[in-house]
């Protein structure tokens, strides 16, 4: 399909069009008042940074104190850069290998940012399963609230094909229809990755 949307021409049309996908965000029935006295991180990691993106902007320009952090492999697979500092307070950048930013991961940098005394009130981490897990891990031992997106789970966007089919909270849920977003402590994870 994506042969065929970058062959289209000036003129031509898709048929149709499914979305957006899942439920809203339950960020949206914050109130302005609400988000002002928020302090969100934010972690990113590969092309999870580019939903992370317009979440950051929405609540840096609400008012809230908002912090990044974007992980990558290495330097050249780092995106959004220069448009996140745009949209944050603070944007943390580690790489696995050192070339750019922190060499290390997301997780030991949030690690280090709440020992330091960051004062975060709600973390989101959008990226791959593995990365969100381990978020998880190390958010859990600071009780910082924190919300993943399973997105990458998503298929049909109808919950049919089943690919989004995930544990959250001991039931059966489908990220595509039910999600995507959900409670990190509540997935489990492991049945996801597999």
């Amino acid at each position: 399909s994506s042969r065929e949307i970058c062959a289209l021409e000036e003129g031509d049309c898709f048929t149709d069009v499914v979305g957006p996908l899942g439920k809203p965000s339950e960020f949206i029935e914050l109130s302005d008042k609400q988000i002002k006295q928020m302090s969100f991180v934010f972690i990113a990691g590969g092309l999870g940074t580019a939903p992370v993106y317009p979440q950051a902007k929405y609540f840096y320009e609400k008012g809230a104190k908002v912090d990044v952090i974007i992980g990558a492999k290495n330097a050249d697979m780092l995106i959004l850069e220069e448009e996140m500092s745009k949209v944050c307070d603070n944007l943390y950048i580690c790489t696995d290998d050192g070339s750019k930013g922190y060499k290390g991961f997301v997780t030991t940098k949030l690690e280090e940012l709440m020992a330091e005394g960051k004062g975060y009130t709600q973390a989101v981490a959008i990226g791959p399963m593995i990365m969100m897990k381990f978020v998880t891990m190390s958010a859990k031992k600071f009780n910082l609230p924190l919300v993943v997106s399973l997105n990458t789970l998503m298929v049909d966007g109808t919950g049919m094909c089943g690919a989004c089919r995930v544990t959250v909270a001991g039931k059966v849920r489908f990220a595509c229809v039910e999600g995507p977003e959900f409670n990190a402590y509540d997935v489990d994870f492991d049945e996801a990755m597999r």
